[in-house]
């Protein structure tokens, strides 16, 4: 079975993590290692590739910044668990849109175990519970290799999402764990994430490693 490296991190600002996953994807070769890296960023609005700026209602305080992943607009703050696959497609054998599926997969099954039932849309990738979006998804994929991921909402506050149309759709209602009466702390979805992940993969099951420093592969290169 192919390896991965699960980590926790912590509470991480978004554009120092960004710029190192996009070293990491440019970098890489066939030998490198595949990480799942679990955290919660620091309150920003997201622009993917196909984002309209009208979108963006009201930002406030909270930064907007555009970036190279697919898909519109999104919310990242505390309380919302944060999955970035860096791994190589062409070691697992698939494509792009088998990747969505996946990454889709993992989070009805991470719910199915809650006994809460989510679902896909067509055309809208991400999951759903109801008309609510629970999960979201927004992807690269460079030289054959990934990185931006998945953002699942656990226990965070919801209000930014009511300053943009998340997704691009405009009312699109959104919601959380917490809401939907499921308690459970960040660190320990992490965990399950990185279960279910390993599994829907096919990776070989790995403890994840909690710590807050990049990997040395990503640390930023100094003179």
């Amino acid at each position: 079975m192919n390896h991965l490296t699960p980590r926790y991190l912590g509470r991480q600002p978004y554009e120092p993590l960004w710029r190192a996953m996009q070293r990491y994807a440019s970098t890489r070769d066939e030998h490198a290692a595949d990480y799942l890296l679990l955290l919660e960023h620091d309150p920003i609005f997201t622009l993917g590739q196909a984002a309209k700026t009208e979108h963006v209602l009201f930002p406030g305080e909270i930064p907007v910044l555009p970036v190279d992943r697919g898909g519109q607009v999104t919310y990242h703050g505390p309380g919302q668990l944060v999955g970035y696959p860096l791994i190589d497609l062409r070691r697992l054998g698939i494509g792009v849109r088998e990747l969505v599926t996946r990454l889709e997969q993992v989070g009805i099954d991470l719910l199915a175990e809650r006994d809460i039932v989510a679902l896909r849309r067509e055309g809208a990738p991400g999951i759903y519970v109801g008309v609510a979006k629970i999960m979201a998804i927004g992807i690269r994929v460079r030289r054959g290799t990934t990185f931006h991921g998945i953002a699942f909402n656990v226990d965070m506050d919801l209000e930014p999402f009511g300053r943009i149309n998340p997704c691009g759709y405009r009312g699109l209602e959104v919601i959380d764990l917490k809401r939907l009466g499921i308690a459970a702390s960040l660190v320990d979805f992490a965990a399950d994430y990185a279960r279910h992940f390993a599994r829907v993969f096919g990776y070989e099951p790995a403890p994840v490693v909690y710590d807050s420093v990049l990997p040395g592969e990503l640390q930023p290169q100094t003179a």
